[in-house]
Parts: C-alpha cells; sequence; structure tokens
C-alpha cells in the first residue's frame, strides 16, 4: 500500500526553485494552475528573463502584466485571449508548431523545461494524481522537466488514459481547493454557425468518427447529430455538446479502431457539469497530444470527419486559422493533424467552417490573405468549405474551378467583388 507523501508545501516554498533565466511550463486549457501563477507573480521582484511556454490558458494571467516584462516572458505555443496582447507587443513571441510536435520539443531537448508546473486532482489510495482535464501536451511536461509543480485541487476531476502521474515525479505538492475555469460555447451560437451547424450535420454519416475544433460551430454541428446513429469521438478536444448526444446513445464509439467503445481526447473544455460527468469515468480514455493527434492514428478510424474553424480563406482554398494579418490571435494547434488524418480515412471528411463574414461585415473568402497572415492548412490540403450559404468542395479542382465554388458560398454582398477579382486573376472563371 502506497504511504501518502511528505506534507504539502507552502506555494512560496514550492515556486522556490524557480530562478532566473529558467523556462517554465504552465499547464493549459481549463487545467490553468491559477494560484501558482498568480503567487509567481508576486515574486517578480526577484526574477529576470523567466520563460513561460504553454498551449491555452484560461482565467487571470498576471505575469503578462506590461510591468512584470523584465521578470517574464510569454513564448507561447497556442495564443490565448490572456497573453494575446503581451504576445503582439514585444513582451512575448509565438511558436508555430503542430500541436502533435510539441512533446517532441519538451523529449528532444529542443525547448528543455527547467520547471513544469501543473494542476492535478489529489493521489488516490496508490499515490497517483490525474491530470484530469489536460493530458495533451502537459504529460510530457512533467515527464521531461527537471522540477515539477503540481497545484492538487479536489474540484479537479480524476480522468484515465495516460492522465495518471504518479507523486513521486513531483518534487512539490500545493494543496488549493478552487473551481475551474468554465466556458459555455452553446450559449454563443450565432445564427450563422447553427446554419451552418445544419449543413456540416448533413454530411456527417452514421457510423462516423468525430473530430470538433473549438467554439460555437463545432456544438452548433453536435445539435443536429440527435438523429444519428453509431457515432464516435477522437478528437483533441471536446466541450459540453457531445453529452446529450451520449445520454441518447448516439455516439457509442462502436466503430472506431483506436479506441473502440471510448471516447479519445486531448483535453476538455466546458462547465461544472461536464467536468463532473468526466470524473472517475471509464468512457473517457484522454490521451497525450502526440498520440491522438497523430495522423497515423487519427486515420484508421473509418469516415474520420473533421471540423475546424478558420478566420479566413482566400480564392485558391488557402486556409488562415491562427491570425489576422501580422496580429497573432491563437495558433496551428491540431487542425493540421486532424485534416490530413480525416483525409486519408476511408470515408473520411475534412472540413472548414467559417462565417462568410466578420462581425464588422468584412468577407471572410478573400481574393489573397491578408498580408502577413499565416497559412495554416495548405489548399492542397482543402476538401470541404463551409459558410451559411452553403458547401464547396475544393478537392481536385482547379484554381478557377475553387474560385467559382467559394464566391457562391460567400456572402451575397460581396460575391460581385471577388467575381470582379477573380477575373483579373484568371481571366475568366
Amino acid at each position: 500500500m502506497y504511504t501518502q507523501p511528505t506534507t504539502y508545501k507552502s506555494a512560496e516554498e514550492a515556486l522556490s526553485v524557480i530562478q532566473s533565466g529558467d523556462r517554465v511550463f504552465l499547464h493549459g486549457s481549463a487545467a490553468t494552475p491559477s494560484y501558482l501563477i498568480k503567487k509567481l507573480a508576486e515574486r517578480a521582484d526577484e526574477l529576470r528573463d523567466v520563460e513561460l511556454v504553454s498551449i491555452s490558458t484560461f482565467g487571470d494571467m498576471p505575469v503578462a502584466d506590461p510591468k512584470y516584462s523584465d521578470s517574464f516572458y510569454i513564448n507561447s505555443l497556442f495564443v490565448s485571449a490572456n497573453v494575446r496582447e503581451a504576445v503582439n507587443s514585444g513582451r512575448g513571441d509565438y511558436v508555430p508548431i503542430f500541436l502533435s510536435e510539441i512533446p517532441k520539443l519538451f523529449r528532444s531537448g529542443i525547448m528543455p523545461l527547467d520547471v513544469a508546473i501543473v494542476h492535478v486532482s489529489p493521489p488516490d489510495r496508490h499515490g497517483f494524481c490525474s491530470l484530469g482535464v489536460s493530458v495533451d501536451i502537459a504529460r510530457e511536461a512533467v515527464l521531461s522537466a527537471k522540477h515539477v509543480i503540481a497545484q492538487v485541487n479536489p474540484q479537479m476531476p480524476r480522468t484515465h488514459g495516460d492522465a495518471l502521474i504518479h507523486t513521486r515525479r513531483f518534487d512539490a505538492l500545493v494543496e488549493v481547493n478552487e473551481p475551474l475555469p468554465e466556458v459555455d460555447y452553446s450559449q454563443k451560437i450565432s445564427s450563422a454557425e447553427e446554419k451552418i451547424g445544419k449543413y456540416i450535420a448533413e454530411m456527417v454519416d452514421d457510423g462516423a468518427t468525430l473530430q470538433m475544433g473549438i467554439g460555437g460551430i463545432p456544438d452548433a454541428v453536435l445539435g443536429y447529430l440527435t438523429n444519428h446513429q453509431r457515432l464516435g469521438i477522437h478528437t483533441e478536444m471536446f466541450s459540453n455538446g457531445i453529452l446529450p448526444l451520449v445520454e441518447k446513445g448516439v455516439i457509442t464509439n462502436e466503430h472506431k479502431k483506436k479506441h473502440p467503445g471510448r471516447i479519445a481526447t486531448g483535453f476538455i473544455v466546458g462547465n461544472r457539469q461536464l467536468y463532473d460527468f468526466v470524473d472517475d469515468n471509464p468512457l473517457i480514455t484522454m490521451l497525450r497530444t502526440d498520440y491522438v493527434n497523430d495522423v497515423t492514428v487519427i486515420r484508421t478510424n473509418p469516415k474520420m470527419t473533421a471540423i475546424n474553424s478558420a478566420i479566413e480563406i482566400d480564392l485558391t482554398g488557402q486556409v488562415v486559422s491562427d491570425s489576422i494579418g501580422t496580429y497573432q490571435y491563437s495558433g496551428i494547434g491540431g487542425q493540421m493533424d486532424f485534416m490530413r488524418g480525416a483525409a486519408l480515412s476511408k470515408g473520411g471528411k475534412p472540413i472548414i467552417a467559417l462565417p462568410s463574414i466578420t462581425h464588422k461585415g468584412i468577407s471572410r473568402i478573400t481574393p489573397f490573405i491578408n498580408q502577413g497572415a499565416g497559412v495554416v492548412t495548405t489548399r492542397a490540403h482543402v476538401h470541404y468549405v463551409v459558410t451559411e450559404y452553403g458547401v464547396a468542395y475544393l478537392y481536385g479542382k482547379n484554381l478557377r474551378q475553387r474560385a467559382k465554388a467559394l464566391i457562391g458560398i460567400a456572402h451575397p454582398d460581396h460575391r460581385e467583388r471577388l467575381e470582379e477579382e477573380a477575373l483579373k486573376r484568371f481571366r475568366h472563371i
């Protein structure tokens, strides 16, 4: 029988291992260790040039405050709202990388970690804590960092799969009791997203395996799948939208080749209802991102249907998903991993979905991508593009045919201008 580890340390004691010039990993998504981040910010006066790396994080990020710019540098692997200003102002930067390859950065020594700060469930009777709602890149961070500090929280769900880490791997444990960040995307679904969701749901075959990105469109799609049968989930992340489909028996995972009968995912973001659902639930298999996002794994699932969003797409099919011109908005994430995996799956469908216009009325289908913007999904990888005006199938089409198809699903107010630009470039469409 495992004996409970020595007493928990204070945050101040635990964080004292961090020194100037260190590279520190911060656990992300709904597992953001907010208490320890706040306590780290309180050490700003005695620290200089501490590099902080993470994927998206939730909640306040005091270490990104301009007054601490000499102490902390945000080197983001996926830019979230709480560090966006720092990354775009020179107090930080962004590393373009596939989510599936981030663990290799840590493991190979390309980006060695001095310290990892993670957020875990309390240890069980065998001494194992769980990384809870975020296994993704966090597991490799724990395994490769020189020092690991664990924020132990009874409100963190205990999840299975790759989530379990023994307390012997932690150099310090700090006890907290605080709610996890909550997000409910279903409350933010626009009328355009509803229409997009309906179009995509009609494309989903019975027995398909689904991957959903983040935001209103994936939840809109899920809302229209109640009459489908025998669906499976193999996804980088999921939120509350899957719960009704599990309860109705729509999601059974019976046709998956990888982890049949189980929902396979890397991280979870939603509300307390979702966190309670995944707690100690053997239906949920939490996996490291270099596995769950591996194209060779994804493609083995039949009818793999990947649904991902975009910021803009040009008339040839180049997809911008991480930036608005030179402004870094988010990251590459797992979009390309799943777009390629779905394309190679038997009966698979890689789908890019976006409203036809921005909130300011600007067309998201553009003659050319904005100067400085980054292409996340190349035009060679794009198959289906969906807006509230329909579905364009680009695979196997030449540039003129692509332009014509995309103009057909653009907002009516912008089609004439897009046609004029297409004619200038291609002479005819």
